[in-house]
């Protein structure tokens, strides 16, 4: 048995604590810091679903976890100026496709990610180490790392940024085991993959997916099998926009992942990108700027007067409720995903606020038809995949 002593479990209270395999090595090794309890919860979940990601879609992975549950997860798709300008990517800066996917994973939901968790499907290179240089991040999980990279990273927090690698080839057991009040559980391994067959049942009138939207619904699957149940997630142009997590009400995960996917849809606005920031406000400050700047109830706190000096060099026109109503009503593409069955048809009412296209879920709620007839209304396609993916 090979174990690695953790400094303190979820709480400072909760001591000793250690991982540890039962049987061979283990499969991650620490290159700097030490990382703690969640941070290897967060790690090990994080690399499953960038690696799931990588192998069904072919291409470079990225997640930002927080709390065991990803805040953003993406692929290594191009970023156009747009994207960039609302990542705070400097345009100097030469983007490789791991170094997109993690931009995009990093900014689909910028004020959860904050202190986050990084997960890597490739070897972390030096255009990727140089993004997480300026984020507030606790670490990353990666098959390896260039050696330029790793000094980079190893400088991050006086050095005690936490970086871990792992063994690519490594295989969990086919059974797993954890402790609840000193109750053991045991279960077999979720060894489930999404393929073509996820979309072979369509009961809706519209049964067209373009190859776009299996690869968003795709990744909507992959990143729920990791999320902490109940669960809904969002997607856009091969990256995750929105996540609702550990709500025990489908709604209430339907609207939470919605409202972060409209906030992202709202950072595209001129107004948004064209925010007239201080140049010494630092990322995480414009960050909370711009979800303040966004909220209908909070805007005040950075444009009222003796306010806004401290963030702005010019107080910025409001934007209105009627204007983000009337930008979201021209949002479309948008593909959605479910971990559990819809119950009712309000969840594609909410979606379709949101510009959903296509979802993907198991289906089997005794309200199927009232479900089918609502994405029927909106022309909406939706798969059934027969397949629930509660995470615990």
């Amino acid at each position: 048995m090979t174990e690695l002593e953790l400094k303190y479990g979820c709480n400072p209270n909760q001591k000793p604590a250690r991982i540890f395999v039962e049987e061979g090595e283990l499969p991650v090794t620490v290159l700097g810091g030490k990382p703690g309890y969640i941070n290897f919860m967060d790690a090990l979940n994080s690399w499953q679903l960038v690696r799931e990601a990588k192998q069904a879609t072919g291409l470079p992975a990225a997640a930002s976890f927080k709390h065991v549950s990803p805040a953003g997860a993406a692929l290594g798709l191009p970023l156009d100026d747009v994207l960039r300008r609302m990542y705070f990517v400097d345009d100097a800066i030469e983007l490789t496709p791991i170094a997109c996917a993690y931009a995009r994973a990093r900014g689909a939901d910028r004020m959860s990610s904050y202190g986050d968790w990084a997960a890597l499907s490739d070897v972390c290179d030096a255009a990727t180490a140089r993004l997480l240089q300026h984020e507030v991040s606790d670490g990353i999980i990666a098959p390896g790392y260039t050696d330029e990279a790793l000094a980079i990273l190893k400088g991050k927090k006086k050095g005690n940024y936490n970086v871990v690698q792992i063994d690519p080839a490594y295989e969990p057991p086919a059974l797993e085991r954890k402790q609840v009040f000193g109750v053991v559980f045991e279960q077999g391994h979720n060894t489930v993959t999404f393929g073509e067959e996820a979309f072979a049942n369509m009961p809706t009138r519209n049964k067209t997916l373009t190859a776009e939207q299996k690869r968003d619904l795709t990744l909507c699957l992959i990143t729920l099998k990791y999320t902490q149940s109940n669960s809904v997630c969002y997607a856009s142009g091969g990256q995750v926009i929105g996540v609702g997590a550990g709500q025990q009400s489908r709604i209430h995960c339907t609207r939470l992942a919605g409202n972060k996917a409209d906030l992202w849809q709202l950072r595209h606005h001129p107004k948004v990108l064209g925010l007239p920031f201080l140049p010494t406000l630092g990322r995480a400050d414009r960050d909370n700027t711009v979800d303040l700047y966004l909220s209908d109830e909070e805007s005040g706190d950075v444009l009222d007067e003796g306010k806004w000096q401290s963030r702005f060099t010019v107080c910025p026109e409001p934007f209105t409720s009627a204007e983000k109503r009337a930008y979201l009503d021209t949002v479309t593409g948008v593909c959605l995903g479910s971990d559990a069955f819809f119950p009712f048809g309000d969840n594609v009412e909410r979606a379709h606020r949101s510009g959903v296209t296509a979802i993907v879920q198991p289906g089997g709620s005794i309200r199927d038809d009232n479900v089918i007839e609502t994405c029927d209304k909106y022309g909406i396609a939706m798969a059934f995949n027969g397949l629930r993916l509660f995470h615990h």
